[in-house]
């Protein structure tokens, strides 16, 4: 069929690269967002721009909290679906509390779960607050965290949250898995076909032809950065491989229990409640104790989780995580105490050898760890790997402009308006949420949909109307020309991007200079960033509007040309 291999790798880098390129570029390019997701959801929530603060007292403020928690609508809704019957009014007697925070997180998230009774298959809903630490004031639930809670999860499950099995195996992340699994596959055999690729890592000519530079761009990019993008394919499946092979819905489930059994034994860390009531001790002491065993190994830190299980039983527990934040590894340094008496019950020993390479790897994926510097850097390799595979899919179109313009053939028009629905439009449907977030007023009339949720409307509704822009302005492209809707969106998110600058300064009165002056990166680092893309595309679409003037000069010349020769 092919006439070498590295044929046969062109044919797959092509053809894979196309099919799944759309949904790469979303991935890597929210991927690059989440980097400084914390930093977006300030930026997003304005009560929230205060300095990153420690766990609170549990005694005194988390408790209290955790006690008026109550499930959420979506988690009851998805419970409704599992129940013959109706569910609780109120709920009583949760299984699970949680508290989690990081060196980034000026808010507190925490957690509830219960048992949903006379459930077909054994499931759990949820509550969620998030509190100031400061005073427990509690944020309103209809807050979207934009970076956290739809910029993370976009890169990762697209948010298609619709689980294929009572298990909750979301549709999103074995799309997304497969579209990784691809790209290593592409990324294979892109250095398969590439004989010179020392010399394409130092070739760039931006005043070739279009086909020519873009070419360039895309090698350049895709070698210097392959290490980057294997890295990141191969650590995302990984961290999903429970997703993609779960135990317990296999044969192995009964070989699963049995080691839930065993791991109870060895770690004396009940798995079921005892269905005896007993009272909760004191948390704080045991915080207190936790610290002082960290202290005495020489990693002294702050707490970044704490969790109670079994919550008012016998078999209750406390789990109390360290904040890894010194370190690579994503490995907390649990210490777990009694819940009834305080005891300590367990602290986690040392990763295996294997295991902490895996918590490595991990956390260098997850990048918990306080590195600024190398922050920046994976921004960079993520815009740098997004730039790749988007080059990737302009080249595969320059290339086959003319011969499909002589055959009349659409194909082409439909790539290229997807090409600029994926690369411009995405931008434009995150300009929009931006300026959704800050046009919308805080408190809205009763009867409206949450806030956060006519956020992601605005997100979507932004992205189609950029699709469909997309395709009734491709007209040229079947002419063999470029789509001016390239031009036009870039201006669009020109406009946007300043739009959501000064709109933040407006609403919040956190101008440039003030965040600047007063040492607050996190929205400033926002601001300077949309600035930026503004500038990025303003220098886009002017390359853009001469490339189509010089397009538009040769077809004039052409005729004059031809009726010389005849003459």
């Amino acid at each position: 069929m092919f006439q070498s291999f590295r044929h046969a790798a062109t044919w797959v880098h092509t053809w894979f690269g196309l099919v799944l390129g759309f949904l790469l570029v979303v991935v890597f390019f929210f991927g690059s967002l989440s980097v400084f997701d914390r930093e977006i959801d300030r930026w997003a929530i304005p009560a929230s721009r205060f300095t990153p603060q420690p766990m609170p007292s549990f005694d005194k403020m988390l408790r209290p909290v955790f006690e008026s928690i109550q499930p959420g609508k979506e988690s009851l809704d998805k419970a409704r679906t599992l129940v013959d019957g109706p569910l609780p009014t109120h709920w009583d007697h949760p299984d699970f509390w949680g508290a989690f925070t990081t060196h980034r997180d000026p808010v507190l998230d925490m957690s509830a779960a219960w048992d949903t009774p006379n459930a077909r298959v054994p499931d759990s809903v949820m509550g969620r607050r998030t509190i100031d630490p400061r005073s427990g004031k509690t944020f309103p639930d209809d807050q979207l965290k934009i970076g956290s809670e739809f910029f993370y999860p976009l890169h990762y499950n697209l948010t298609l949250n619709y689980d294929l099995t009572p298990n909750g195996r979301d549709l999103g992340n074995w799309i997304v898995g497969f579209a990784g699994l691809v790209m290593l596959v592409a990324l294979i055999s892109g250095v398969a076909m590439h004989r010179k690729v020392f010399r394409e890592f130092f070739t760039f000519r931006p005043g070739k032809n279009t086909q020519r530079s873009v070419l360039d761009l895309h090698n350049m990019t895709g070698v210097l950065a392959l290490p980057f993008h294997f890295f990141f394919a191969f650590t995302g499946l990984l961290i999903f491989a429970g997703t993609y092979f779960p135990v317990t819905d296999t044969q192995l489930e009964p070989l699963h229990e049995l080691h839930e059994k065993i791991e109870e034994q060895e770690t004396g860390l009940p798995h079921d409640r005892a269905g005896v009531a007993a009272p909760l001790a004191s948390v704080d002491p045991m915080v207190a104790e936790a610290q002082r065993r960290w202290a005495a190994k020489g990693m002294a830190g702050e707490v970044g989780a704490l969790s109670l299980n079994h919550v008012g039983d016998a078999n209750g527990y406390v789990s109390i995580y360290r904040a890894g934040t010194d370190r690579i590894a994503s490995v907390s340094e649990g210490i777990h105490f009694k819940a009834s008496t305080g005891h300590v019950l367990r602290e986690d020993p040392p990763q295996t050898a294997v295991g902490g390479f895996a918590d490595f790897l991990t956390g260098l994926h997850l990048q918990h760890f306080r590195h600024w510097p190398l922050r920046w850097f994976y921004v960079l390799g993520g815009l740098m790997g997004t730039t790749c595979i988007a080059t990737g899919l302009i080249f595969f179109v320059e290339k086959r402009k003319k011969q499909h313009a002589k055959t009349s053939s659409q194909g082409r028009r439909v790539v290229d308006s997807l090409a600029v629905t994926t690369i411009t439009g995405m931008l434009i449907a995150t300009m929009s949420i931006l300026i959704a977030n800050r046009l919308l007023p805080e408190a809205l009339p009763s009867g409206w949909p949450p806030r956060g949720s006519l956020e992601i409307y605005a997100f979507w509704t932004g992205w189609a109307l950029a699709m469909l822009h997309a395709f009734v302005r491709s007209g040229p492209v079947a002419l063999g020309k470029l789509n001016p809707a390239w031009r036009e969106q870039c201006w669009v998110v020109a406009v946007m991007a300043v739009s959501a600058v000064l709109l933040n300064w407006i609403t919040t009165g956190d101008t440039l200079l003030r965040t600047i002056g007063t040492g607050y990166w996190p929205v400033a680092g926002v601001d300077l960033s949309l600035l930026a893309t503004a500038t990025a595309a303003v220098f886009a679409a002017q390359k853009l509007r001469r490339k189509e003037a010089g397009a538009m000069e040769q077809g004039r010349s052409q005729p004059v040309v031809r009726e010389a020769v005849n003459v």
